[in-house]
C-alpha cells in the first residue's frame, strides 16, 4: 500500500465519520437535544446552527448521552 492509498483511506474514513455525524446531528438537533438539556427546549435555529459543528464532530459522545438520557456522573439539573 503506497502513500497515496493510505491518504485516500484516511480521507475516506474521515468523510464517512463526518457524514454519519451530520446525519446524526440532524436527528439529534430536531428531537434528541431536549433529553440531554431540557433548557434547550424552545431554542431557535440560530442556537442549533451554532452547535451543529460540535455535534457533528462529537456525535459518538452525544449518541451515548442521548441513549443514557443526560449528563454523565449526575452533572444534570441541580448538580453543583
Amino acid at each position: 500500500m503506497g502513500n497515496i492509498d493510505t491518504v485516500t483511506l484516511v480521507l475516506e474514513a474521515l468523510a464517512l465519520y463526518a457524514a454519519a455525524g451530520f446525519v446524526f446531528a440532524l436527528a439529534f438537533l430536531t428531537i434528541g437535544i431536549w433529553s440531554i438539556d431540557p433548557s434547550a427546549r424552545g431554542s431557535g435555529l440560530g442556537f442549533r446552527l451554532t452547535i451543529l459543528p460540535g455535534v457533528v464532530v462529537l456525535w459518538p459522545l452525544m449518541l451515548v448521552r442521548w441513549i443514557v438520557g443526560g449528563a454523565p456522573h449526575g452533572g444534570g439539573e441541580g448538580a453543583h
